[in-house]
This record gives structure tokens, sequence and C-alpha cells, in this order.
């Protein structure tokens, strides 16, 4: 994956994928529509948080296949067969803040005893961090 974001290969694949969900019928024309705004959503984003949400959809993509795409308040997120929320990044840009987070809601499986996180200021990407959200997000699903 190139530091500036998606390939125009990778661009191209994530639209056959959302064309092939909308010929599957009424049910993948839907998510068909909510992986498109995930990814008009991600595209509109500051470069810095667009390269940012760009390794999450990625690593969430790879990693927890069973989660659908789609837009929770209009941040990029991730929902389970049920239609609930398990993971979320959030842009700084759109709340003024100085960090992107990366969220995960109660459907999540990162419970830890009486008291644990479910949110992770994200700064920049490197190994480092993407092995932590891969380990987070294989976690979630579990």
């Amino acid at each position: 994956m190139a530091d500036d974001g998606w390939t125009d290969e990778e661009r191209a694949a994530m639209k056959e994928h959302a064309a092939e969900l909308r010929a599957a019928g009424k049910k993948g024309a839907k998510k068909a529509d909510e992986l498109q705004a995930t990814l008009d959503k991600i595209a509109a984003m500051t470069p810095q948080d667009r390269v940012l949400a760009e390794h999450v959809h990625a690593v969430v993509t790879e990693h927890a296949p069973g989660l659908s795409a789609k837009t929770w308040y209009g941040m990029p997120a991730y929902a389970n067969a049920d239609g609930k929320i398990v993971v979320f990044f959030q842009d700084a840009a759109k709340f003024k803040y100085r960090y992107a987070t990366l969220g995960f809601q109660e459907h999540a499986n990162l419970d830890d005893g009486d008291m644990w996180p479910v949110s992770y200021a994200l700064t920049a990407w490197s190994p480092e961090v993407e092995e932590r959200v891969v380990s987070l997000v294989r976690a979630a699903v579990s």
C-alpha cells in the first residue's frame, strides 16, 4: 500500500466489489451502497486522516471480513451480521481534534475484567501501529 493511500488498482477493485454486491440483489445493493458511502467519506477526508482511514479500512476488510462497511454518524464504521457497529474510525478534522480515533463499540469482544480501553488515538501509521490495529480488530471479532 502506498503511503499516500490506495493505488488505482485497489480503488478499481473496490468499485468492482461494490458492483458485484449490487448485482447480487436488493441486500447486495444495500451493502454496495453502504460500502460506497464509506469509501466516499474516506475520500473526502483531509490527506492525513484519509491515509489513516484507508489503512484502517484495509485492516478491517482483510482481518474481519465478516464485518460490513457503512457510515455511522458520518464516520466510516464496520458492523457485524446483525448490523451492530463493532469498530469505527473518527477523523481528526470531524471535531477539530488533534488526532484521529479508532474506536470500538459494545459488540467488540475486547472485554478485559472490569475496565478496558475502547478507543485509541491515531496520529500516524507504521508497522507497529498496523500490528496493534490488526490485533485489536481480530480480538474484536473473535
